[in-house]
Formats: C-alpha cells, sequence, structure tokens
C-alpha cells in the first residue's frame, strides 16, 4: 500500500528549531533533476524512499527536461511527490509562480509547491516575496522554502515582518542538526547530503528527511 507522507511543522512537539526530538518519526526522501538522468522509480521505491521532490522550472521559461516524466514515474511507484521552482532573484516573482503552476499539474495527494531560493540579487526579496503570494493565490497553500541557514539568516531573515508561515525546507551537510532560522521554521524537511546512493539512480542523489507527526502538507 502507497504510504503517503504527512509532512508537519508539529510546533508543539519540538523544543529548539532544528531539534529532532528522541520519538520522532522521520520518513526518507530525495530531491532531483535532469542531473540524475533516467531514474527507475520503482527501484528507488524499493529502496525504501517514501517521497520525492523535483526539479519543474526555473525562472520565467525553463523547464526540466526531465520532469514529466518523473512527475509521472514517481506517483506510478508509489511515492509521496512534490516538485519545486528554481528563484532567479532578478526575474518577475509573481511571473516565475505563474509559469511554475502551469508546468505543474498539481494534484490531491501531492506534496505542496516548493522554491528554490539559492542566488542572491537585488531584488531577491520582492522577488520571493511575489512568488510566495501568487502561489497562495492561485492553490491556497504556503508554499515550503527551500534555503540554506546561512543564506537565509544572511540575505532575508530580516526582510519579514513576524515568523513565516510557510514550510521549512532545510539545506544542511555534515552536521547532526541544521542551524537555527531567524523567522522562519522548524524545519519541516533537512536536505542532509548532496552525494547520497539510491537504488535506481546511476549517481549521487541529494538525500532529504522529513517529519511526519500530525497535520497535512499535501494537496487536498
Amino acid at each position: 500500500m502507497t504510504r503517503l507522507v504527512a509532512l508537519v511543522l508539529a510546533l508543539a512537539s519540538i523544543t529548539h528549531f532544528g531539534t529532532v526530538m528522541p520519538d520522532e518519526e522521520l520518513v526518507d526522501g530525495i530531491d532531483v533533476s535532469h542531473y540524475q538522468g533516467r531514474i527507475d522509480w520503482p527501484k528507488v521505491r524499493n529502496d525504501g524512499i517514501v517521497f520525492a521532490i523535483m526539479k519543474a522550472t526555473q525562472g520565467l521559461r525553463t523547464v526540466d527536461p526531465r520532469f514529466k516524466f518523473n512527475w509521472e514515474a514517481s506517483k506510478k511507484a508509489g511515492l509521496s511527490r512534490g516538485a519545486y521552482h528554481f528563484l532567479q532573484p532578478d526575474q518577475d516573482g509573481t511571473a516565475q509562480a505563474q509559469h511554475f503552476l502551469r508546468t505543474v499539474e498539481f494534484t490531491k495527494g501531492d506534496l505542496i509547491p516548493a522554491v528554490d531560493v539559492e542566488r542572491k540579487g537585488e531584488a531577491l526579496t520582492r522577488t520571493l516575496k511575489d512568488f510566495l503570494a501568487e502561489v497562495k493565490k492561485s492553490l491556497g497553500v504556503d508554499a515550503v522554502i527551500y534555503v540554506s541557514p546561512s543564506f537565509w539568516n544572511e540575505h532575508l531573515a530580516d526582510a519579514f515582518e513576524g515568523p513565516l508561515p510557510n514550510p521549512l525546507w532545510i539545506a544542511e551537510y555534515d552536521v547532526s542538526a541544521p542551524k537555527t532560522t531567524r523567522g522562519i521554521g522548524p524545519w519541516l524537511v533537512w536536505q542532509y547530503s548532496k552525494t547520497g546512493r539510491v537504488d535506481g539512480i546511476a549517481g549521487p542523489v541529494d538525500r532529504d528527511r522529513a517529519r511526519t507527526l500530525t497535520g497535512d502538507h499535501h494537496i487536498r
């Protein structure tokens, strides 16, 4: 039976941003793009991977050439699937979100959309805010934000008023737990490795862990 991932913030169960509680259940996942080539998704699922987040779009026009295959094949193999957009900081955020949402046909049960934030630029804050607002308007959900602790704290933490409702997908490697991020968190998904190995994928792949306590971060 397909195991759907109930991805949650679970604030009441976490005493410190980034801390994994002893009784907390985590599930294994990956994130992929065309760099992984052709993926054998049934083998990935049989290797214990429960969810996969895949690159769909970048900027205003780019579509990942492997997205369509990955999007359809991962679901057929029984994984919970999600899609992300790579944000270009100096291109219109609303238009980028519209490009992303035209490309990805989200259906009930899919993980909520994510935005990859890792390039700085003069218009970064405005671009990200516009992207998030357009996703909220179109789908009624707060998009997941992918970012490293250092990038967030240096470039974005002071740009938002109050804690953000957006789930956090944190990227930090070779640590026992990710660093604290100001104004967002605790993390929902943790990308803990860039050099993972999984059956069905020929080379290295990003490895992730996700919290599975209460609540729901799927499209309804």
